[in-house]
């Protein structure tokens, strides 16, 4: 794998798919392409569903794919399974972002030896307030998801990226865009 990998983790309500899809229709980099993509990931979900621009599939097929070995990384959360093909990383010479699990950022670590950690996080009563506006789930779900995210430890290594996604989301995609651009050298820029 020749791409640099930025791997996106953060518990369910903390704004990671938000943060990211922004960032997908608002940055443009001023290197040659492509000095940024963004991995698509295959996903056990309907292809109906519009949180991500995803490939589904069943889980037989899925799991066919993996024990193939078609998946660079992949893992089972919320009921879902979901991967990130080869092809997805290989041959890229610029950095790859990949939205992954906090639950299995240290086989990812293993599978891609100098990623980066990516960690999204944002207060208590926000991430609340998040999952009950998407009524996903009933409050005492909610409830039991807020504190199993909060206490999950998450152990960043040196290199490695956090930011508290508490305000709007113009104001954390700004303070994202500058974190990234410290870390990657490239120049993201907003369109006018």
């Amino acid at each position: 794998m020749s791409a640099k990998l930025i791997y996106v983790m953060g518990p369910s309500g903390v704004g990671k798919d938000s943060l990211l899809n922004w960032l997908r229709s608002h940055v443009q980099t001023l290197q040659p392409q492509p000095a940024l993509h963004f991995a698509r990931r295959t996903i056990t979900r309907a292809a109906g569903d519009a949180t991500e621009d995803h490939e589904a599939i069943d889980p037989e097929d899925f799991a066919k794919l993996a024990q193939e070995g078609v998946f660079a990384l992949h893992w089972q959360a919320h009921g879902l399974h979901y991967g990130v093909r080869r092809t997805e990383l290989a041959d890229r010479s610029g950095w790859v972002i990949v939205n992954g699990s906090r639950a299995y950022v240290q086989e990812a670590r293993s599978r891609c030896p100098g990623l980066t950690v990516l960690h999204v996080s944002a207060p208590e009563d926000l991430v609340r307030q998040r999952l009950l506006s998407r009524q996903r789930e009933d409050a005492a779900e909610v409830e039991a998801r807020v504190r199993r995210s909060q206490s999950a430890a998450v152990h960043l290594a040196g290199g490695d990226l956090h930011i508290v996604n508490a305000g709007s989301l113009e104001e954390s995609a700004r303070t994202l865009c500058q974190l990234l651009q410290a870390h990657t050298g490239l120049q993201l820029v907003r369109p006018a």
